[in-house]
């Protein structure tokens, strides 16, 4: 059966490549200038698993109680995998501790008091010896201002960055949205290119861009992108969690 799943995972990454490897290219950019983040979201550990098997060893979850339990089972599975977590969902401060245990970064930080929560947390896990390194993170701003996508407005981008710079022990490395429904995603993902760019003039660390998702990499790609994360295209339709 996982060989099965494999060889299913191992045609799906490789026509992911493909796409991006050619969105690069129209883009005149280098294909190494963006990172393939597979969302293993909903799916089993053993996916995630397969997928590391592969090559592809970012991997990006949306729920703290799925994701904790999964980064412990592929570790178990795959002890030696340079594996890194991701959080890409929408994230209360109450699973601040919770997240710092399993995640490598944090792509949706998009409060003050979730920074604040974020930093302490990982201040806490670095002294215990849970954590070996600060706690990445991205601010999740809203393309279109609807407050049920998450996200803060772009117009609040400077004062949200500046708090995290100050806070410590995480580290601001750029922007993520997700294109809105209705909007064209090139519109959309130009809006997000333009607020990175004032962004760095602040911070020139906070270089990553993380938009595009399997229906629309190429738009995102060729304004600027540098992380695309791709669900479905790699998986497949919705799977089954682990337990």
């Amino acid at each position: 059966m996982s060989d099965a799943r494999k060889g299913e995972l191992a045609a799906s990454l490789a026509e992911v490549e493909e796409r991006i490897t050619a969105a690069c290219k129209s883009a005149g950019r280098a294909r190494d200038e963006v990172k393939l983040l597979a969302v293993t979201k909903t799916f089993p550990a053993l996916d995630a698993a397969l997928l590391a098997d592969l090559g592809a060893l970012d991997l990006a979850e949306n729920r703290d109680q799925e994701a904790g339990a999964k980064a412990e089972e592929v570790a178990g599975l795959r002890p030696d995998a340079r594996i890194r977590w991701h959080m890409v969902g929408s994230l209360q401060r109450n699973k601040a501790k919770s997240v710092v245990r399993w995640a490598d970064e944090v792509q949706s930080v998009d409060s003050e008091r979730l920074a604040e929560a974020l930093a302490k947390a990982t201040k806490s896990a670095l002294e215990s010896g849970q954590r070996e390194h600060p706690l990445d993170v991205l601010i999740q701003v809203s393309l279109d201002d609807d407050p049920k996508r998450g996200g803060i407005r772009l117009s609040e981008v400077s004062h949200l960055a500046e708090r995290i710079a100050h806070v410590g022990d995480i580290r601001l490395r750029g922007l993520m949205a997700v294109a809105p429904l209705g909007i064209d995603p090139a519109e959309a993902f130009g809006k997000l290119a333009r607020a990175s760019e004032r962004l760095r003039e602040e911070h020139p660390n906070a270089r990553e861009i993380s938009a595009g998702m399997s229906n629309d990499l190429e738009q995102a790609i060729a304004h600027g992108s540098t992380c695309v994360r791709v669900g479905t295209a790699l998986l497949g339709g919705r799977g089954l969690a682990s337990p």
